[in-house]
This record gives C-alpha cells, structure tokens and sequence, in this order.
C-alpha cells in the first residue's frame, strides 16, 4: 500500500516537471489573456494578411522548419510562467532595456505565439528584410540593437501599415513629426514610408527623446505617445520617473507599448522554441539594391519592361503613393530586386520611351475581325503570366481568376483559359512629340502568312511595318510594341547578332 501511495506521488510530480517545462495545446484552443478590442498592435499584426508579397511561399529561412523533437508542424507549445520569467530574465541580463514579466507581457506573448501565430510567422520572415536595415542604422548612432523591435510593435513590419490617427510606414511617424525630421509628405510621395528614410528618421528621433529621458523604456513611452503626454504622467506622479509607476498615467494605448516591445523581444528570441518558423517575402534584404533616378517613370512601366509584378515593386517602393515616380531635379531611390538592376541600367532610356510611345497619339483603322471569347493559350518555354497578359490585352489578375490560380509561376505546356476584351485592330501611329508617321497600315501577305504559321495559332495576329529610327534597338522596338525580344527576333528572322541599320522596315505587332 505503501508503495503504491509512493508511485503515484513519483508520478505526480512527474507530470508537474515535465509541464513546466513545456506543454502542448491544440491550436484551436483559447489560452490568451484578453486585449483591448480596439488594440492597434494587434490591428497592425493584422494587416499583414494582406500583403501580396506572401501568396504561395512556404516556410523558409535560417529558423529551420522543426526544432523540438517529438513536435509536429502545427503544434502550439505553451511554458509555464516560470520558464517564460526566467527567459526573460536572461534576456534582461544582456540588455539596456529593463525586461520584466508579468501579466501584461503574458498576454502580449500569448497574442505572439498563440493567437496570431501566422501573422508572426509573416513578421519573422519580414525581419530578415528589415532587420539588417534597422541594425545598421542603429549601429551609426550608436543606439541599442533592441530598438528593431519597436518596429514590431509599431507597424508588425508592414511598411503600408496605417493608424487610425494617420501615423504611416514601418515607424508610423505622424505628419508632424514627420516633417520634423527631415520626412516630406506631397501628393506624390510620402518619406514615412520609405524604409530607409523613416529609419534614419526615426534614430534621431529616438536620440533626441534619450538626451530627454535618459530610460529608454521612458523612450518607448514617448516615441508612441509624444514626449508631452510622458510629461503630464511625470507631473502626475509626482514626479515618478519609473515606466511602470507611469503607466497609470498614460494614454491607455501607450500602457501596453512597454509590455508588448518586451513581449516581441522575447517571441523573436525564442520563435523556435515557440515553433514559430518563418514565411519569408518574395525579396530579402541582400537580394535588393537601389538605384537613383531623375525622370518620371510609373510603376506600370517598370513591370512591363523588368517582367515583374507590379505589387512587388509596390511593396519595394511604398513611399510613392500613386505607383508613379516623379520628375525630380535632384532623385529619387528606387529599389529593385538585384536580378533586375543591370536590366534596368542597361535599358534605362527603353523604359522612359515607353512611358512616350504609350502616350502617343493613335488613329486606328479598324479591322473588324471579332476573336472568339475564350481561347485556350500553351504557355511556351520563357513565358511568364505577365508576357501573357500583355499578348491578349488583359490584366494578370484576369488570368490568374479566369485559371484559378494562386500564384504567378507558369510551366511551359500548361493550358491557359483567356478571354481578350478586343479586336484585331490595324493601327496607324503618330508619335505624340509630331514625328512623321513611320507605320504601314496595310500588312503585306507575307506578314500575314508568317501571322497564321506562329505557334500559338488561336491568338490575335495581325502585324504592321515599322521603319528602323536613329537610336533604335530591337529592344526598344518590341518593347514600345508591346513584345519580347524573342517574338521580335522571330518574327522578323533575326538572330543574337543582327544589326539594324536606319531605314530598315520590321515587323512588328500594331499598338492596342
């Protein structure tokens, strides 16, 4: 009897052990501490569902995928709040910033780690973007590493994230502070949602609040809140220069800053343990550089010429508000996948041309030649759903509803459903700067023949001349007749190595 007794005492604190240092739950089941309804740091972490920069990627990056032997993919660990306090501690250890744990910061790592689970993920892989940014910036001025996560806090590391109260970007700085730190706001562009800008921006603001406060968790309180209402909470007080004695006299957003700043410090140290694995964007941080431009080029130019998405450039560029980069007499940074900057340099002025050639004057003479409604299109080797687009005057969100398909990447001999709004159409160009007209509105039958022999036979097909200027290039010239320069080539029998001379008539697609 004794002895059983003994065995189920043994037993017991067996299982005691073993919870406290870790325990699993279903992901379906509710163990968080409630928010505010309204919160605007679990709002931010929401806007992340939205950014496109995620359709169809996997878990990926320096994290690993499974790290707790025994765990399945889904599994949702939740530690006891001794392991988490001690943790924590550790981290305090090794930090300027004061790291507590209490009920506050249990409930924002309980948002983290178990409620928001693939918002973090999302925010994990956005850190390998951000993060080396925020380091280096950080670094310069000589300021606590730490202080990238107050991005976490303030925007989730959405660079379109917007507050109710209008604060914009990764830092959300509001208009006024803003300006105050050197961020311009026009109708065109908007400083405080450039990466790189708002960064710089905000260390000096962090700076200035620190010559202030000299308490960086003070610092935190005022970044979110304005160093006024920190102030009126001094007075108070009476005179309480400690966050925690503050927080009573705080705005109610600002009570929870400090404990969510700590509670990202902690989730970001421990995501493995958590296993919070990484959904990493289309573009890291070393797979992007920059370059600066002078003349105005739209976001639509760009896509058509690079061959890329047009929201990624979007998500690379979120300073400019109306996908339009404009005309500056000093310049403008534009960021781009590292694939594409020596496409963009080397045909730098293609691009800008074909901002002019689609502003051109048109007058059309029409062949009224209705195409049937949906065709089926093979995709061939080098095409991309962009190309395809473009070929049936659609848009790729068209043809990826019209196909179901979740992501943009195509295989060559998949068939694709298209429907093209238009007609067959002979144009006659006139160049919007008044050139002569330099297009034969009548296709020759040998056009015509070459027309019916392409491969994908069910697309529109009707061709025009066009004389060779000064200055062309069979780039340029399929590029500002919406081609590739392989259909070019082909079309007109060239190889790698033809030279055109000024003067010489190719063939080319007539403009939409």
């Amino acid at each position: 009897m004794k002895f059983r007794a003994l065995l189920w005492i043994m037993l017991f604190w067996s299982v005691q052990l073993n919870a406290q240092r870790r325990s699993y739950i279903p992901s379906s089941r509710d163990t968080s501490v409630k928010l505010l309804s309204d919160d605007p740091i679990s709002a931010a972490l929401d806007s992340l569902a939205f950014l496109k920069l995620f359709d169809n990627v996997k878990y990926t990056g320096e994290f690993g995928r499974i790290t707790i032997p025994g765990m399945n993919s889904d599994s949702v660990p939740v530690f006891e709040a001794s392991v988490i306090a001690d943790r924590i501690a550790k981290l305090d250890a090794q930090s300027p910033f004061k790291l507590i744990y209490n009920d506050e910061v249990r409930a924002y790592i309980n948002m983290y780690s178990i409620r928001k689970r693939n918002q973090v993920s999302r925010m994990i892989g956005l850190s390998e973007l951000y993060f080396p940014m925020f380091e280096e910036k950080l670094a310069k001025y000589k300021m606590p590493l730490e202080l990238k996560y107050l991005a976490i806090v303030e925007s989730a590391l959405n660079p379109a994230a917007r507050s109710r109260a209008g604060a914009q970007g990764l830092w959300q700085f509001m208009y006024g502070t803003g300006k105050l730190f050197g961020l311009k706001v026009n109708s065109y562009v908007d400083e405080r949602c450039d990466p790189l800008k708002a960064t710089e921006a905000a260390c000096l603001y962090m700076k200035y609040l620190y010559s202030i406060y000299k308490d960086w968790s003070l610092v935190l309180a005022a970044y979110n809140s304005g160093p006024g209402n920190v102030n009126k909470a001094i007075r108070r007080s009476g005179g309480k220069t400690n966050y925690w004695d503050l927080r009573p006299y705080l705005p109610r957003e600002t009570a929870g800053y400090v404990p969510a700043f700590i509670a990202a410090v902690y989730v970001m140290h421990y995501a493995k343990e958590h296993n919070l694995h990484p959904i990493m964007p289309r573009a890291i941080f070393n797979e992007i550089d920059t370059l600066h431009i002078r003349r105005r080029v739209t976001f639509t130019q760009l896509a058509n010429v690079l061959d890329m998405p047009t929201e990624d450039i979007a998500f690379l560029n979120p300073s400019f508000l109306l996908e339009v980069i404009p005309e500056t007499e000093t310049h403008h940074v534009l960021t781009l996948p590292r694939s594409k900057v020596a496409t963009f340099i080397n045909n730098e002025e293609t691009i800008y041309n074909y901002k002019l050639s689609a502003s051109a004057r048109t007058d059309t003479a029409s062949i009224n030649q209705a195409l049937p409604k949906v065709r089926i299109h093979t995709v061939r080797s080098g095409e991309s759903i962009s190309m395809i687009a473009r070929k049936y005057g659609v848009t790729v969100a068209e043809v990826k509803k019209w196909n179901h398909l979740k992501s943009s990447q195509l295989k060559r001999g998949q068939k694709l459903k298209v429907s093209s709004p238009y007609k067959v159409q002979v144009q006659e160009v006139v160049a919007a700067s008044g050139a002569s007209n330099s297009q034969s509105t009548e296709p020759t039958p040998a056009e015509t023949q070459q027309a019916n022999n392409q491969n994908d036979n069910t697309a529109p097909k009707a061709y025009v001349t066009y004389k060779v200027r000064s200055g062309d290039t069979p780039w340029k010239i399929a590029v500002n007749h919406g081609m590739t320069l392989n259909e070019f080539r082909s079309l007109n029998g060239f190889g790698n190595k033809t030279v055109l001379k000024v003067g010489m008539r190719v063939k080319v697609k007539p403009k939409k």
